[in-house]
C-alpha cells in the first residue's frame, strides 16, 4: 500500500448538502428555512426561548442553597449553663446531658442534638455531655477544670 492509496471508509465522509442553489438541489428558493419569520432571516438567534415555556434560567435558583437533610442544633451558651447551675435547677455534681438541659427548662428540645457555644464565663467544675461543641467552649469548660464531652454520631443513619 502507498500513500496515494489511502482512503477513508465507504460511508466514513460525507459531502456537504449546499442549500440556496436552484430548485435541481431540492434546498432551493428559501433554503429550507420555510416562509417569511423571525426564524428565516439570517442573523438571528433566539437564545434561551423556550417557546414560551418557562426558561431553565428563571426556573432555577439564583443565589445560595439549602441542604436538605442538615442537622438542626439547639445552642446553649456556657454562661446560661452556670447560671442554671447557680440557681439549683441543674445539679453540676452530676453530669450534665441533654435531658438535664431539657428537664430542667433551659432547652426546650433537643432536635438533632444540643450544641454548647462559649458565650460566658465558667467559674464551677462542669461535666457536660451533648452532641456537639464549639472549641471555645470546650477549652473554656476544661480550664474551669471540667470536661466537656461531644458524643460521636453514627455516621450512617
Amino acid at each position: 500500500m502507498k500513500l496515494h492509496e489511502l482512503r477513508d471508509n465507504p460511508g466514513a465522509t460525507k459531502k456537504a448538502k449546499r442549500v440556496a442553489r436552484g430548485p435541481g438541489s431540492g434546498k432551493g428558493k428559501t433554503a429550507g428555512r420555510g416562509i417569511k419569520g423571525q426564524k428565516s432571516r439570517s442573523g438571528v438567534a433566539i437564545n434561551a426561548y423556550e417557546g414560551g415555556q418557562m426558561p431553565l434560567y428563571q426556573r432555577l435558583p439564583k443565589r445560595g442553597f439549602n441542604k436538605p437533610n442538615q442537622k438542626k442544633f439547639a445552642v446553649v451558651n456556657l454562661g446560661l449553663i452556670v447560671k442554671f447551675v447557680e440557681a439549683g435547677k441543674i445539679d453540676a455534681s452530676a453530669a450534665i446531658t441533654e435531658d438535664a438541659l431539657v428537664a430542667s427548662g433551659l432547652v426546650r428540645r433537643k432536635l438533632d442534638g444540643i450544641r454548647v457555644l462559649a458565650k460566658g464565663e465558667v467559674t464551677t467544675k462542669l461535666n457536660i455531655a451533648v452532641t456537639g461543641a464549639s472549641r471555645a467552649a470546650v477549652a473554656a469548660v476544661e480550664k474551669a477544670g471540667g470536661t466537656l464531652t461531644v458524643a460521636q454520631v453514627a455516621a450512617a443513619e
